[in-house]
C-alpha cells in the first residue's frame, strides 16, 4: 500500500488560455480503466479483500482508515490516494463517513504523477 497527496498544495497553476485554476494530476493510462464514485455511510466498510486490478482510492470528503496486508491502519482524509497493487489484500473503513473515488485498471503508475505522503 502506498499515499499519495493529490490536495491543492500538490497541484500546478494553470494559466494558458486565459485559465486561472490549479491542477493536481493523478493518473494516465493506456489501457482501460473502471471509475468509480464510492460512498461510505457513517460505520461504513469496504470489507478486506484482494484487489482484483492495481487500484487508486481517491479521498475526496470525510475521514477514514485504510490498511494493506499488515493489521496497521493509517487515517486518510480529502487529497489523500491510497493505492493497492493487483493480488494486495486491502480495506477501507470510516466512523463518520467518506465519499472517494476508485480508479481500477491493469495500468497504474501514481508515483508519475503524485508525490508519496
Amino acid at each position: 500500500m502506498e499515499i499519495y497527496k493529490f490536495d491543492k498544495s500538490s497541484g500546478k497553476k494553470i494559466s494558458k488560455f486565459g485559465s486561472d485554476f490549479i491542477m493536481s494530476r493523478v493518473i494516465q493510462t493506456d489501457k482501460a480503466a473502471n471509475i468509480g464514485y464510492i460512498y461510505l455511510e457513517e460505520g461504513g466498510i469496504v470489507g478486506y479483500h484482494q484487489a482484483v486490478v492495481p487500484q487508486l482510492l481517491l479521498i475526496v470528503t470525510g475521514e477514514g482508515s485504510v490498511r494493506g496486508e499488515n493489521d496497521e491502519y493509517f487515517t486518510v482524509v480529502p487529497g489523500d490516494a491510497v493505492f493497492w497493487v493487483k493480488g494486495e489484500w486491502h480495506e477501507t473503513k470510516s466512523e463518520n463517513g467518506l465519499t472517494a473515488i476508485v480508479i481500477e485498471s491493469e495500468e497504474l503508475e501514481p508515483s508519475s504523477f503524485m508525490d508519496n505522503k
